[in-house]
């Protein structure tokens, strides 16, 4: 799909839900993607992407903020706690915070810095070990732990698992967010999307749609 599909169909799926125009925002998740590709996409006049690693971050989106204006960037992978500080001199929002510790190192460096990025709890509503995430019994102690570090909670991201129906992902995350007074919901990509902005998605992460396969 082109980039102007992909807004279409978002447009044509907030439309569905009865959602106001321009209710989602589209990050193009970008991470493994070879530089001209993101440059063309950035010529169409998309300014919102989403990188999985800060090392990778850090070597692409300096030198194309040189040349466009107006980037917005979103981390969205896994985050180490001795990359935070790169983190928030890059990116305007993180997507992956998954732990006590690491939000305790966020607010630690936002003191330090006078600056928070936007920041969004990653909830793993699948419970599936190896993945990232608060445990869904675990979410309303963490956000209530991450309000007392007096952190911007933007709102809550999820990746379903690949084996099931991710809606029932999506309704979970939006009843976490919404007992908690987030209206923030991180979810949907490629093959999705639209399933979550008819579930109140507010930023759905769209890649290998936008710019193909990854260049692994």
């Amino acid at each position: 799909m082109s980039l102007s599909e992909i807004t279409e169909a978002i447009a044509k799926a907030e439309k569905d839900a009865g959602r106001a125009p321009g209710s989602v925002s589209l990050i193009a998740v970008s991470k493994k993607q070879p530089d001209a590709r993101v440059q063309e996409v950035l010529d169409e006049g998309h300014r919102v992407f989403g990188e999985n690693r800060v090392q990778e971050a850090a070597g692409k989106w300096p030198g194309f903020r040189e040349t466009y204006n107006g980037i917005e960037l979103h981390i969205i992978g896994p985050l180490q706690s001795n990359k935070v500080r790169q983190a928030m001199e890059l990116a305007q929002a993180i997507h992956s915070v998954d732990r006590p510790k690491l939000a305790q190192t966020i607010a630690r460096i936002a003191q330090e810095e006078g600056h928070c990025p936007d920041l969004f709890i990653q909830v793993n509503t699948g419970e599936e070990e190896q993945k990232a995430g608060i445990l869904p019994k675990d979410a309303d102690a963490f956000i209530t732990e991450c309000r007392g570090l007096d952190l911007p909670l933007r709102g809550l991201m999820c990746i379903p698992p690949v084996d099931e129906e991710p809606s029932l992902h999506f309704a979970l995350l939006a009843k976490i967010a919404a007992r908690n007074g987030l209206d923030g919901l991180s979810m949907g990509m490629s093959g999705d999307f639209e399933r979550a902005i008819a579930l109140g998605a507010t930023h759905v992460r769209v890649g290998s749609a936008i710019f193909g396969d990854r260049a692994y």
